[in-house]
């Protein structure tokens, strides 16, 4: 097998988070240790027909956006940019100090500015074209987030936005890793947000029946590969890392959480909105990312799964992680269980949440895992729950998958 040139190894200096279960990196991982859902009745969703959602709890941009006028950006936008100016701070960096030119910006998301559109759109069908805000498209469009990170940041190399549906924030830290093995950055800051949480996403993913409807105890709504599971809970936020080559961070000292070891990425070619049953694209995605990782499944200690809480999804997942990993049994979790599901932002979400893992070298529980699968009952799938579990981790995979059938497995190891 080939791995990541050890001149390449890379590095993870900087983490950034604002999701339901707290507005950055510390307040999210002890909730997230805590198994403490955050799925509750949403007002904004009253009278559809499914009105749970996991929203950041007590976000004002005016507070937690650096800058001013921060109201003008929609908020998959606002929620990039606290999450990176997080990130940034984290990795000891200074964006007044940096060559600009050397720093990419690499943001995904599944819908962007969708908040914005639902809202002026409604003006425009109420009131007329008049009172349509001139600042629509800026805030809508999906790349907006990235551009204003590079403007917030003075980030002047390569800024692109990603958009593989749920596996979108993944995939900018998959293309963060290209462009810096190919040296057209020596920093990189990726990651995704989204903000789907809308009365237009709400009532669309219901009607797909993808929503869990579990008004009675909104709490336990979201509960991945458990038997009762009947869909994920809309959630929103953002996750961001920086990127840099291992040696680049070690010549100025930069903190080092966790190595960047591989990663994967592939294709189911099966159908729009709904996984292969056989899993064959995940399981190529996981092979991928052992293949450049320079790892075997019995190398792997951990897995963050994408675990949305759908019976589809986890049913699949879980007997793919049992045909690669079998005997080696490495610990599993799905961190869906606290924050929901937060679309394009989940696979940023995930990463830093795995890194943290490898870093503490504590593995989350699945919250709300009450009843196992009869369905899945053979695959001895070792899920942790309850409470968080301390044991040895080498290297620790993180799972996304999204509509369209796109596969992403990203690879972390610990520094030492």
């Amino acid at each position: 097998m080939i791995g990541f040139p050890r001149r390449d190894a890379l590095a993870v200096t900087g983490i950034g988070l604002v999701t339901p279960a707290g507005i950055g990196s510390k307040e999210t991982w002890a909730r997230v240790c805590a198994g403490e859902p955050t799925a509750a009745l949403d007002p904004a969703l009253a009278g559809l027909p499914v009105s749970l959602s996991c929203r950041v709890p007590g976000f004002d941009p005016r507070v937690h956006v650096r800058g001013s006028r921060p109201w003008r950006h929609d908020r998959f936008t606002q929620f990039a940019l606290a999450a990176a100016q997080e990130a940034v701070d984290d990795a000891g960096l200074d964006p007044t100090a940096w060559i600009g030119s050397r720093v990419a910006v690499i943001l995904g998301s599944a819908a962007g500015g969708v908040g914005m559109y639902e809202d002026q759109h409604r003006k425009f069908l109420d009131t007329g074209a008049r009172t349509v805000s001139p600042l629509t498209l800026p805030a809508f469009l999906p790349n907006m987030a990235a551009g204003q990170l590079a403007i917030a940041l003075h980030a002047k190399g390569p800024v692109l936005h990603t958009a593989t549906a749920c596996a979108s924030g993944a995939t900018a830290l998959i293309t963060a890793a290209l462009l810096l093995h190919s040296g057209a950055c020596d920093i990189a800051i990726a990651g995704g947000a989204d903000a789907m949480v809308t009365p237009m996403c709400a009532t669309a993913f219901a009607r797909m029946g993808a929503l869990s409807r579990r008004r009675d105890d909104p709490a336990t709504a979201s509960r991945p590969f458990d038997a009762d599971r009947d869909g994920f809970v809309l959630a929103e936020g953002a996750g961001v890392l920086v990127l840099e080559r291992h040696t680049d961070a070690l010549s100025r000292g930069a903190p080092l959480h966790a190595r960047f070891a591989g990663y994967g990425a592939s294709a189911d070619a099966h159908r729009p909105v709904a996984p292969d049953p056989g899993g064959h694209g995940l399981r190529l995605a996981l092979y991928e990312a052992l293949r450049t990782a320079d790892a075997t499944p019995l190398d792997v200690d951990h897995i963050n799964a994408h675990g949305t809480s759908t019976p589809l999804n986890d049913r699949t997942e879980a007997r793919v992680l049992h045909q690669v990993f079998g005997p080696a049994r490495p610990s599993v979790t799905s961190t869906k269980g606290v924050t929901g599901h937060t679309m394009g932002a989940a696979g940023a979400i995930e990463a830093a949440l795995t890194v943290l893992t490898v870093e503490h070298q504590l593995a989350p529980p699945t919250a709300n895992f009450r009843h196992p699968d009869p369905e899945l009952s053979d695959l001895d799938l070792d899920l942790v729950t309850e409470t968080p579990r301390r044991h040895r981790i080498r290297l620790a995979l993180s799972n996304s998958s999204g509509f369209g059938g796109h596969n992403t497995v990203l690879a972390f190891r610990p520094t030492t």
